[in-house]
């Protein structure tokens, strides 16, 4: 567990225990520290934050996988979201990820060979009235169309080559858990 979590962070996680009159209710807050420092959440920090709140394996094992938001692979470094529920898919939320999936060469939960991008396809981010949207990492993108796609794509890209983060160790810029 000391790998996992720095001496800050564990002051952190011991503060978000203190916020409820359970300790164990901090469960989401520390997978979601986990998954910001690693981009994803490995079986060895399930079984960390498992011992930390004094949770069985299992039960944390299972929140994981219950909540899309948590990713148990490695994602890329842009993690792409494209809603296809009814008003996106109205809108054009089909042809988006059709374009994606083409323009990037990957499918559904699929990486690009650099880990710069990867691909999901969910069923409602909440943003229907802004139909068609993406999310990349946990900025959301309303009314868009694929040209603004291929624009947003071209400027992470750009971003990425300018960036050491992509280089070749598969953790994308996220130190490995």
């Amino acid at each position: 567990m000391s790998e996992l979590f720095t001496p800050e962070e564990l002051q952190e996680v011991e503060h978000l225990k203190s916020l409820y009159p359970e300790p164990q209710a901090a469960l989401l807050p520390v997978l979601w520290m986990v998954q910001r420092k690693y981009g994803w959440i490995s079986l060895d920090a399930i079984r960390a934050v498992a011992e930390l709140l004094r949770l069985p394996y299992a039960h944390v094992l299972g929140v994981v996988r219950f909540y899309t938001m948590f990713h148990t692979e490695p994602m890329g470094r842009y993690h792409i979201q494209v809603c296809t529920n009814i008003s996106c898919m109205l809108r054009g939320g089909e042809q988006i990820l059709t374009f994606l999936s083409q323009k990037l060469g990957i499918g559904h939960k699929q990486r690009t060979p650099d880990g710069v991008f990867s691909l999901e396809e969910v069923e409602c981010m909440g943003a229907c009235g802004g139909a068609p949207m993406i999310a990349i990492n946990e900025d959301y993108y309303e009314n868009i169309t694929v040209e603004q796609v291929n624009e947003l794509l071209e400027r992470l890209r750009l971003s990425a080559q300018n960036s050491s983060h992509t280089e070749g160790n598969g953790t994308n810029g996220h130190p490995t858990p």
